[in-house]
């Protein structure tokens, strides 16, 4: 075959098909042709994103490409592709986008357009039993219900939504490693409720396997974990400072005065908290405080004395910043 018949077959694909399986793929507002073909690409929608980018500027199709989240098949064709995406996402679909580290009543206030109660759906479910995992006490299905886009019929039910939630996670969790953990007797359940407290703390990627170390060193040495992500959960407050009657409160989701884990997440980790709350790297540190000027990143250590150095300097950067959190500086 010559160079010329094999750039027209590549570029028209006379024997192209229509596609196999499904992958949900998000077009950012603002992309270019070119951005389109990579992410199109890279989910192997179609095989190359350069001749998807030449397809469509022949055909005076780059200016009419729409951005949004679509469900469509790997190794489409470009003429599906472009036809896809001129098309946009039908007004029936309804998008719900959660966050990593969200709990059950905050995904709640996301899912307000589906119908039926978000929160009466992830009391169970038949699609996942926490049982499984060793959630043998588990009230509800916190922690399972795992953050990412989902594209739903307009109409649809919570349950719906529960239901890919559940499948999504299932697909993820298969894919961590959970030896280390269970090495140091912990269950699966365990390292999502570990990974719940690294998604509350963690604000920097590089900090989610530190922090995560951090959990697993005060476990081993029986040291109370003290992270108030905790206990906001239980008083279902996340923005405002804490009391000093509420740092007494007797729940069991007080870290500062009860030892172990919390009786279940404090919300619904993403895949790579997951990850590092299952295999954390070995390291000395029991404490962690917010770097000033850090932009979210923490600084750690492993004794109390350069514990109280670093809290000293973050409540230095404090007073300086007018009380206000000093994390992020010009």
């Amino acid at each position: 075959m010559g160079v010329a018949a094999w750039f027209l077959i590549s570029l028209f694909q006379p024997f192209g098909g229509s596609g196999s399986g499904e992958v949900t793929v998000t077009i950012p507002q603002g992309s270019s042709v070119s951005d389109i073909g990579d992410v199109l690409a890279k989910d192997k929608v179609v095989s190359s994103s350069f001749f998807f980018e030449l397809r469509a500027r022949l055909a005076g199709d780059s200016g009419d490409l729409k951005p949004g989240v679509y469900k469509l098949k790997k190794g489409m064709s470009y003429a599906g592709a472009l036809d896809a995406l001129k098309q946009g996402v039908a007004p029936n679909v309804v998008r719900v986008v959660i966050p990593e580290g969200k709990s059950r009543r905050e995904i709640a206030g996301l899912a307000r357009g589906l119908k039926g109660s978000y929160l009466a759906a992830t009391v169970r479910s038949p699609y996942l039993n926490p049982r499984r995992y060793g959630a043998r006490h588990a009230r509800n299905l916190e922690g399972f219900l795992f953050p990412a886009s989902y594209q739903l019929k307009k109409g649809a039910s919570a349950r719906a939504l529960v239901k890919e939630q559940l499948q999504t996670f299932r697909q993820n969790f298969s894919k961590v490693s959970l030896s280390y953990a269970k090495k140091k007797n912990l269950t699966a359940y365990d390292v999502l409720i570990i990974a719940s407290m690294v998604e509350r703390e963690a604000a920097v990627p590089r900090d989610r396997p530190l922090i995560a170390s951090v959990i697993y060193n005060r476990l081993h040495d029986q040291m109370p974990l003290g992270i108030d992500s905790t206990l906001r959960y239980a008083l279902n407050d996340w923005t405002h400072p804490l009391r000093v009657s509420q740092l007494a409160s007797p729940s069991r989701y007080n870290t500062r005065n009860h030892d172990g884990l919390p009786p279940g997440p404090i919300g619904n980790p993403g895949l790579a908290s997951i990850e590092a709350a299952a295999h954390p790297p070995k390291t000395q540190y029991l404490f962690f405080v917010v770097k000033p000027c850090g932009n979210g990143a923490h600084v750690f250590s492993s004794t109390n004395a350069q514990f109280l150095r670093d809290q000293a300097h973050y409540n230095s950067a404090r007073a300086k910043n007018g009380g206000r959190s000093p994390e992020t500086c010009k």
